[in-house]
C-alpha cells in the first residue's frame, strides 16, 4: 500500500485560510490595491535554509499573486543580515502572505539548522547514518523531512506503510521479540525490531532481525551490543539522543542514529520581511 503525500498546493493553501479566513482586514482599509511593492526576507540570526518552495509557493498562491525570486538554495548555510529571497507584486498581497511565508521559512530552517549541528558533530564517524523520526507536525512531515535532507540528514520511514518498525508494545502484544518478528515476516519486508537490553537483542538477532534499534541504552551497552551483533544487522541508537548522546552512540560503533528532537523540538530561525520600495 503507498501512501498518497499532501500537495505542497495543499499545505499551503490551508496555512493561508487559517491566518487569512474571511480577509486581511488591516491590509484591506490601510493598503490600496493598486499600491505594488518589492521587499525582501532577511534572515535574523545565523542557520542552514530550507522552505523556500513553500514561502513562495504562498506568494504565488495569494491573491492577486507575487513573484518570489529565491537569492539563496536550499540548505545553504546562511549569516545574520543575509537577503534569501526578493518578492514583487501588488503591496497587499505581499503583506498579507507575510507571516505564513515566513513560518515555513522559519519553521523549516530551525529544523535545517539543528541537523546540520548534529550532521557536522557526526561527520568524523563515515560509517553512522544520522536519521529522523515521524515526530513531526501534523500535516507538515514532507517539509520537515526535505528540511532534515537540507540540514545533512537522511529520512527514516516516511509513515507507517512503507518500512516495519517493531516497537516495544508490539513486542508486548505478540508475547516477546522473536514471535513478533516470526509474524512481520508474512509481509516479506525487512524487520525492525526494538529492544530494550542485551537479552532481547540476542532474540532479535537469532530470529534474524535485519535492523535492531537499541532503546535508550548507555554507551557502554551500546558498545556490548555492536561486539554481540558482530555484523549480524545493522544497530540503531534511538531514545532521547542529545548531541553528546549522538557522538558517544556513533563513538560505540552503531551504525544508525535516530534523533526525535530534529523535527520536535528544533528552534525556529527568525527572519523578517522588509518592503524597500512601493509605487503605482
Amino acid at each position: 500500500m503507498v501512501s498518497s503525500k499532501p500537495d505542497l498546493d495543499d499545505v499551503v493553501a490551508t496555512a493561508l485560510r487559517e491566518d487569512l479566513g474571511s480577509g486581511d482586514v488591516t491590509t484591506r482599509y490601510v493598503v490600496g490595491p493598486d499600491l505594488l511593492g518589492e521587499a525582501r526576507v532577511v534572515a535574523r540570526s545565523s542557520g542552514v535554509l530550507s522552505g523556500a518552495a513553500a514561502a513562495a509557493r504562498v506568494f504565488e498562491i495569494v491573491q492577486p499573486p507575487c513573484e518570489y525570486v529565491a537569492l539563496a538554495p536550499e540548505g545553504a548555510r546562511i549569516d545574520r543580515g543575509d537577503e534569501v529571497a526578493r518578492i514583487v507584486g501588488p503591496l497587499g498581497s505581499i503583506l498579507t502572505a507575510e507571516r505564513t511565508a515566513l513560518n515555513f521559512l522559519q519553521r523549516m530552517s530551525g529544523i535545517a539548522t539543528l541537523t546540520r549541528r548534529y550532521a557536522d558533530a557526526l561527520s568524523a564517524y563515515e560509517n553512522v547514518t544520522l536519521l529522523d523520526t515521524r515526530k513531526t507536525t501534523p500535516g507538515l512531515r514532507s517539509l520537515e523531512r526535505a528540511a532534515v535532507r537540507a540540514g545533512g540528514g537522511h529520512n527514516h520511514r516516511a509513515g507507517l506503510w512503507d518500512a516495519i518498525l517493531i516497537k516495544d508494545n508490539h513486542v508486548a502484544a505478540a508475547g516477546g521479540v522473536a514471535a513478533a518478528v516470526r509474524s512481520a515476516r508474512q509481509a516479506a519486508m525487512p524487520v525492525e525490531v526494538e529492544v530494550d537490553t542485551l537479552g532481547q537483542l540476542d532474540e532479535a538477532l537469532e530470529v534474524g532481525a535485519e535492523i535492531v534499534l537499541l532503546d535508550n541504552m548507555s554507551p557502554a551497552e551500546m558498545r556490548r551490543a555492536v561486539e554481540i551483533t558482530a555484523g549480524r544487522a545493522q544497530l540503531e541508537a534511538s531514545g532521547g539522543m542529545t548531541l553528546e548522546g549522538a557522538v558517544a552512540a556513533a563513538k560505540a560503533g552503531v551504525d544508525r542514529i535516530s534523533v526525535g528532537a530534529l523535527t520536535h523540538s528544533a528552534p525556529a530561525l527568525d527572519f523578517s520581511l522588509e518592503v524597500r520600495r512601493t509605487w503605482r
